[in-house]
């Protein structure tokens, strides 16, 4: 019987763990402009992303595996809070909120 050569550090192909870099991108952009500047919180979700493929090249499988798993979770973070912006935008548009918004700022150049 012989015995068994040990592993070789993981060789797993760029791909195989999901990196949600597409996600991160976007779900930052869209929080970002319908939400307001916490939206930059997506940061943390691209950051993370890129993070999967480099140690993926170096064979952390195991640490790619929990950069891809934060990585969704900011990014599920980042949908959030593009989601509560689009919902605020709908509501303030059909309650006339916008309307009162602009006048208010003409008020205030109107001051100056």
């Amino acid at each position: 019987m012989s015995a068994v050569p040990p592993m070789p550090p993981s060789s797993a192909a760029p791909g195989s763990v999901p990196n949600h870099l597409a996600w991160a991108i976007v779900s930052t952009v869209l929080a970002t402009c319908l939400c307001c500047p916490l939206g930059l919180i997506g940061i943390v979700a691209i950051v993370f992303s890129a993070q999967v493929n480099t140690k993926l090249n170096q064979g952390d499988l195991e640490g790619a595996r929990r950069s891809s798993a934060n990585a969704k979770t900011w990014c599920w973070v980042a949908t959030a809070f593009a989601i509560i912006g689009l919902l605020l935008n709908i509501v303030m548009l059909a309650t006339g909120g916008m309307e009162q918004y602009m006048e208010m700022m003409q008020q205030m150049q109107q001051m100056q």
